[in-house]
């Protein structure tokens, strides 16, 4: 007998909240249960935020069960205050379904949509085209307002100021499922544990109007140590697109989260087995880095295949044992007569994104934490020209021990 998929995931450390959890987990062992997870398209590709998530549905299809991937073209034109604390900006028509068309694509590369195997919906469908007062009618009047505002999601936007606006939201998303469940047999509901009362909507929704059971289920979301969700760097979100984020980027973030996070994105973000997860999670002292090696090779194998890993994870060594030589390294190309010129380092350092601002990269020079081909640099107001480069034309900028970035001239 395989082993059931509920379990799978809470050994695996994905189940942070479910609605009925006995009825659920002998559901998924019985029959071949139809689940959804929505995708609101706010941009023009999925995060590592978004990869947990897709994680889920791909050991939920492995076992035999249907996702429905729901793109968001209605509710993103609304948007979901959960979480945030402030209205997420108008987003229009055009833009929203771009993103949603880069997001189908993507999600085509992890879930098998042949033969019905899986399905891909779009709220724009149903949303966009609905009578307001038949809506109200037929769905607002199973929510309670009190019960609403006693939500997570609103909670957090009650002293700033919620709009009717984004208050639609629970009963927009509520109301996915309901049309989900009839049109598909959709039984769940998964997502992100901020999702916690928009997926009770509509659990709710089905059951008062369609007298048939539904449920719900979420998952932890990613965080650092202190609490801040992962997936964040100092140049912004890390994308699954290959042009937003490089593969050797996205290889170097997850080489270096933090120790004590190893395991825990080693269970949730592959596939390997969970008593290969553990021991590797036990390592200790400078052993705990190979670890870090695998789950970077392993979740950019997943995002990336498995060309791209090796290369992200050759250049990350030869960075390491060759003072930073290789060809596969983040890259700022300039125009030669501006190199001519002279850069200085503050400028380099802003350019590359090795840091953030002027004031940050005059700290990280006078903390002696930055060379240019190997040499520290002291002077907060030094050039570089393209008299200083190496042999192989370029200066190779480091910061600290970890991070690298060539400029060439053109």
């Amino acid at each position: 007998m395989a082993e059931n998929i509920y379990d799978v995931l809470m050994e695996r450390g994905f189940i942070e909240q479910c609605t009925h959890p006995e009825e659920v987990r002998e559901l998924l062992g019985k029959e071949k249960v139809t689940f959804y997870i929505g995708f609101d398209a706010t941009a023009d590709s999925l995060t590592a935020g978004h990869f947990l998530t897709i994680m889920a549905m791909m050991h939920m299809q492995r076992a035999g069960h249907r996702p429905i991937a729901l793109l968001g073209g209605g509710t993103t034109m609304v948007g979901d205050p959960s979480g945030k604390s402030d209205m997420r900006k108008i987003m229009t028509k055009e833009t929203i379904q771009h993103n949603a068309e880069c997001f189908k694509n993507q999600l085509s590369r992890f879930i098998d949509f042949d033969n019905d195997n899986a399905i891909l919906a779009n709220n724009a469908d149903w949303l966009l085209d609905l009578n307001y007062v038949d809506f109200l009618r037929e769905v607002g009047a199973h929510f309670s307002v009190n019960r609403m505002l006693t939500a997570e999601c609103y909670k957090q936007r009650m002293e700033k100021g919620l709009t009717f606006f984004e208050f639609n939201y629970m009963i927009m998303q509520s109301y996915d499922f309901l049309k989900l469940n009839q049109m598909y047999g959709c039984q769940m509901e998964l997502g992100g544990n901020d999702q916690w009362s928009n997926i009770i909507g509509g659990v709710e929704l089905i059951r008062r109007k369609e007298n048939k059971p539904a449920y719900g289920l979420t998952f932890k979301l990613l965080t650092t140590s202190e609490g801040i969700k992962m997936g964040k760097t100092m140049k912004g979100a890390v994308w699954l697109d290959p042009e937003k984020t490089s593969p050797y980027e996205f290889y170097q973030y997850w080489r270096n989260i933090e120790d004590v996070k190893v395991e825990e994105c080693l269970g949730l973000l592959t596939f390997l087995p969970m008593d290969e997860v553990r021991r590797l999670g036990a390592l200790e002292g400078a052993e705990i880095n190979h670890a870090k090696e695998v789950l970077a090779y392993e979740i950019t194998k997943i995002v990336h295949g498995e060309e791209e890993a090796k290369k992200a994870q050759e250049a990350a060594r030869a960075l390491f044992a060759n003072g930073g030589k290789t060809d596969d390294m983040p890259t700022t190309t300039y125009a030669k007569a501006d190199l001519d010129e002279g850069k200085d380092i503050l400028t380099l350092l802003v350019e590359t994104k090795l840091a953030p601002t002027r004031s940050e990269a005059r700290r990280l020079v006078q903390q002696g934490g930055v060379t240019v081909n190997d040499v520290k640099v002291t002077d907060v107001y030094q050039k570089f020209t393209t008299s200083d480069m190496d042999a192989d034309g370029a200066l190779v900028l480091r910061k600290g021990k970890k991070a690298y970035h060539k400029v060439k001239a053109d």
